[in-house]
């Protein structure tokens, strides 16, 4: 009993969190990003928490925590917002932007924007064996590698994971995130 208390309460706090973010980036966003991008700034921020990535996938014990963009990026400076101030495991978070797969680095999470719809496969080629969490908005991604695909349904963000693709490049997802997604696999 006490663990699924416990459950529910790290999934309101989450909830809580992304609520306050959502509003304080509506008051302070310098760009015009739409709600949907500020929503989806805060989940990538929240993925962080609910996410173990291997020691490898950081550079050293001092490394930040990356949360890319690869193409056309539709959070302006939402994702800086959500991220202004925190830290995780003593890491502090990093944004960067990529036009192409091979800028590609360090990046714990990676947004793959709309305009890369034509390139999916390319970029799971690319990236295959990183321990890279790879999250879209592009229409049925989950049946091409992508690990988290952000639906809009009935003016909310839900999400549909892949969490074999996230395991085959030893990524553990927290049940707490799992519990309220649509889970898919790579063979639809």
């Amino acid at each position: 009993m006490r663990q699924s208390s416990n459950t529910f309460s790290g999934f309101a706090l989450v909830i809580a969190t992304l609520i306050s973010l959502v509003v304080s980036g509506l008051a302070n966003s310098a760009v015009e990003t739409s709600p949907e991008y500020q929503v989806k700034a805060v989940f990538l921020f929240n993925f962080a928490q609910f996410v173990e990535w291997p020691p490898q996938s950081f550079e050293d014990a001092a490394a930040p925590f990356v949360i890319g963009v690869l193409g056309t990026d539709p959070f302006g400076s939402a994702l800086e917002g959500a991220v202004r101030g925190e830290t995780l495991n003593g890491r502090s978070f990093v944004i960067e932007r990529y036009r192409n797969v091979t800028e590609i680095r360090h990046c714990q999470v990676l947004f793959i924007s709309r305009s890369e719809a034509a390139r999916v496969e390319e970029i799971r080629a690319a990236l295959a064996g990183r321990s890279i969490l790879t999250v879209s908005d592009i229409e049925d991604p989950a049946q091409r590698g992508v690990m988290i695909r952000f639906v809009a349904e009935n003016n909310r963000i839900r999400l549909r994971i892949n969490a074999d693709a996230a395991k085959a490049v030893g990524l553990s997802i927290s049940s707490k995130l799992l519990r309220p997604a649509e889970l898919v696999t790579s063979a639809g």
